[in-house]
């Protein structure tokens, strides 16, 4: 099964993840007399906004937002760290803001790519190429995640996000390519096949002389080609849509009325815990449902996968996969993205085609990606140009990077450049979000800026 081959990832993740807390512990106990006066050096985040004007770093970062948008996209990671980056380093923006700009971005190329997707069919069944079930399995523990990424992201050091983001990262773009490679050579073992058949076929028909009407091996009756509208009403299934859109609404008024709030007051903790039930109902309800079709189907002897996903929806599992959707929140909180760095990869992980894991991931990105925007709005945390213009270049990337590349899977009949994609582009945050994260340890530690946790109420 899929997520047993998983264990040596995860002993990975949590040995090293482990060393990094650990050390982040034993320098917080060694410094923690130097912290009063340390923090009186710590220099405050001020808005960093430059003039949005035509510049060569303008037409750069356009460049790399564009290709960023186009693959994180297709990948299904959104890329939120080459966005980040780009954003602070490139253009000049204080970290906080090249967060929320991030966040445009996502949702630009996220909403993008969802339209493109609900037009085009599932590669090879009759059904949605959303899988619906994955998405409203996901989507609310990635929120919630978000929520604890974002109060971590202002206890932990700022080193120690970028040591743990660089682990993730590294283990899951590795684990990305070896997933490619594997499919890559799955595709070449069927092409090899499909070829040796077709030459069968064909020195068969040259032995028999009896006529025969050429049919070129298409099928008597042949598929019947659906039209945009109806591929459209099939991907669309609003109930599932709505029940999507009342989870997103409920944590945006959470978040909003929270924000108003004085930190650390017990009704502050109380708008803080009333987001549990909102994701743990959503994901109880369709947990349970595949348990129970899973259950029924092994009592019938019925092997069909009830969605993408081609594992065993035992409880276990379904306890892992709340796991990764908090964990893959609470990346996205750290990192300003959407969650998809590790919702892309667990899709294919579990068993999901690459179109289709593509196409969820980015369909859950979007909610989650449009919630931190509206919330980051409010909070005016960004500015409205540079808003507007990156996140129209991202729409476009969305779309046509979604285009090319679906057109180059058609033409080369591999569907693992999706996969390569990912991994790709999760190599590169890696590598961005190094740079960048050794840089400002540097300078923090010339600074004799504190190293170690901060306290929460306090940070706020």
């Amino acid at each position: 099964m899929p997520m047993l081959s998983s264990r040596g990832f995860l002993v990975y993740l949590i040995s090293a993840f482990s060393f990094a807390l650990l050390s982040a512990l034993f320098l917080t106990n060694k410094t923690r007399h130097h912290l009063l006066a340390s923090q009186s050096r710590v220099s405050a985040t001020h808005k960093v906004w430059p003039e949005l004007e035509p510049s060569w770093r303008l037409v750069l970062a356009t460049v790399i937002g564009f290709l960023g948008s186009a693959c994180g996209t297709v990948g299904g990671v959104g890329g939120g760290g080459i966005f980040v980056p780009m954003l602070n380093l490139l253009l000049g923006f204080d970290t906080k803001s090249a967060a929320a700009l991030s966040k445009c971005m996502i949702m630009g190329a996220s909403a993008s790519s969802v339209w493109y997707n609900v037009r085009v069919p599932h590669p090879t069944k009759e059904v949605p190429i959303l899988d619906y079930d994955l998405a409203l399995l996901f989507q609310p523990m990635l929120m919630l995640g978000i929520t604890f990424g974002v109060a971590l992201s202002v206890v932990f050091p700022f080193w120690l996000i970028t040591v743990l983001i660089i682990i993730l990262f590294v283990g899951t773009s590795s684990r990305s390519f070896f997933k490619g490679v594997e499919m890559w050579r799955e595709e070449t073992f069927l092409k090899k096949e499909k070829t040796k058949q077709r030459d069968t076929l064909v020195n068969s028909h040259d032995e028999d002389t009896t006529v025969r009407i050429d049919t070129k091996c298409e099928p008597l009756i042949p598929k019947e080609e659906k039209s945009t509208i109806e591929i459209l009403c099939l991907n669309l299934r609003w109930k599932r849509i709505l029940v999507l859109i009342v989870v997103w609404v409920s944590f945006l008024l959470v978040q909003v009325i929270k924000n108003d709030v004085e930190a650390c007051t017990t009704w502050y903790w109380v708008l803080f815990g009333l987001q549990f039930p909102i994701a743990l109902l959503v994901f109880g309800y369709e947990a349970v449902k595949l348990y129970k079709d899973h259950k029924k189907r092994m009592s019938t002897g019925n092997l069909e996968c009830i969605c993408e996903a081609s594992i065993d929806w035992t409880a276990m599992n379904l306890t892992f996969c709340a796991l990764c959707g908090i964990v893959g929140g609470i990346v996205g909180g750290l990192l300003g993205s959407g969650g998809g760095f590790i919702l892309g990869p667990l899709l294919l992980e579990i068993g999901v085609i690459p179109q289709v894991a593509s196409a969820t991931a980015t369909f859950v990105m979007m909610f989650s990606s449009s919630l931190s925007v509206v919330e980051f709005y409010l909070l005016k945390r960004f500015p409205i140009p540079y808003a507007l213009y990156l996140g129209l270049v991202s729409v476009l990337a969305g779309f046509w990077g979604q285009f090319f590349v679906r057109r180059m899977i058609a033409f080369l009949g591999r569907a693992s450049i999706i996969v390569f994609i990912l991994s790709g582009v999760i190599f590169a945050s890696a590598l961005t979000m190094g740079v960048v994260g050794i840089e400002k340890s540097i300078r923090m530690i010339n600074n004799h800026e504190f190293m170690g946790f901060l306290d929460f109420c306090s940070s706020q």
